[in-house]
């Protein structure tokens, strides 16, 4: 298959019993927020045949999301739930996969799947700034730290890094490949990223090695060490979230996100909580707003279609 094809039915075909090793090896179990609370949506539409995987939410209530179809970013108002497409994408062959928006809210900087390229977006106007291509297989997601935006590749052991300037402005990207612990599988391997609670190192999803789980990444030599996550597997581990010391991890085939406490340095963490919701239809990624969490129900168990439906559902924080 191509790589679109194959990370995808890979990504509907994890087997269950996958999933239910995931799931036996956490603790208690969280559920829901209430529907509607402050008058806001806990669930709203996506335009039909969308295809959503990523999203990102900034300083403002509004969250924005990818296509996997054509490359499209959506825009919509946390408080109403209604929105448009703020930027068309290249077209079918350039999805847009994570996707991150700067503390100022003024750029997207998007992971383009097996386009391999990187793609920096006006986050006011939606135009297409600048497209890098960075030679990789599968650009999957990006994290913002200073002076750098973090891509991983699912396909091949390395980081791309986009180095940006004092106002972070976007310079030029460099290949970091990755080492010490880290295995690469024979498929879809690295996908969420984010950061250690002090700063110090980049965490990445592998959902090969050890069955699943957390790799701790010191971005200057690329050298990975396993983040000691106990019992807790991450087979299905997609969209990372950091809010303070609480790490979100979605485990998008098994409909949940599990919930770790990690030390200061990330080298540690501990399953406190799992979030179910009978809403969720495969999410993929997860991003906060006050005290919720916003999930794109990503519906890899279906074949997509012009008409299928998709939507996003609000959960209340651990």
């Amino acid at each position: 298959m191509a790589p679109t094809d194959r990370s995808f039915a890979r990504r509907r075909l994890l087997s269950t019993a996958a999933a239910l090793s995931g799931a036996a090896l956490l603790g208690g179990t969280a559920h829901a927020a209430e529907t509607g609370r402050h008058g806001w949506p806990a669930q709203f539409p996506l335009p039909d045949g969308f295809q959503p995987e990523g999203i990102t939410i900034g300083m403002k209530p509004f969250a924005y999301f990818g296509s996997l179809a054509n490359g499209d970013i959506y825009r919509a108002n946390l408080a109403t739930g209604r929105g448009s497409v703020l930027s068309k994408g290249p077209g079918v062959g350039h999805p847009t996969v994570g996707l991150k928006i700067d503390q100022h809210c003024r750029r997207l900087f998007v992971a383009g799947g097996d386009s391999g390229e990187i793609r920096t977006i006006d986050a006011r106007s939606g135009e297409l700034e600048k497209v890098y291509a960075t030679g990789g297989t599968f650009v999957n997601d990006v994290i913002l730290t200073p002076g750098a935006a973090w891509f991983t590749d699912s396909f091949k052991p390395v980081l791309y890094k986009l180095l940006l300037g004092p106002h972070g402005t976007p310079g030029a990207v460099k290949t970091v490949p990755l080492s010490g612990d880290w295995a690469q599988g024979a498929d879809f391997t690295a996908n969420g990223i984010e950061r250690t609670p002090d700063g110090s190192a980049l965490l990445v999803v592998n959902a090969f090695a050890n069955g699943g789980g957390l790799m701790r990444v010191d971005p200057r030599t690329g050298v990975a060490r396993t983040v000691d996550l106990g019992a807790a597997r991450l087979p299905n581990g997609d969209g990372l979230l950091l809010l303070g010391r609480i790490l979100y991890a979605v485990q998008q085939q098994q409909n949940a996100v599990d919930v770790f406490r990690l030390n200061e340095a990330g080298t540690k963490g501990t399953a406190i909580a799992r979030i179910t919701d009978p809403r969720f239809r495969i999410p993929t990624t997860v991003a906060a707003w006050g005290k919720r969490l916003y999930l794109p129900n990503a519906r890899f168990d279906v074949e997509p279609t012009p008409q299928t439906e998709y939507d996003v559902v609000a959960v209340d924080q651990v």
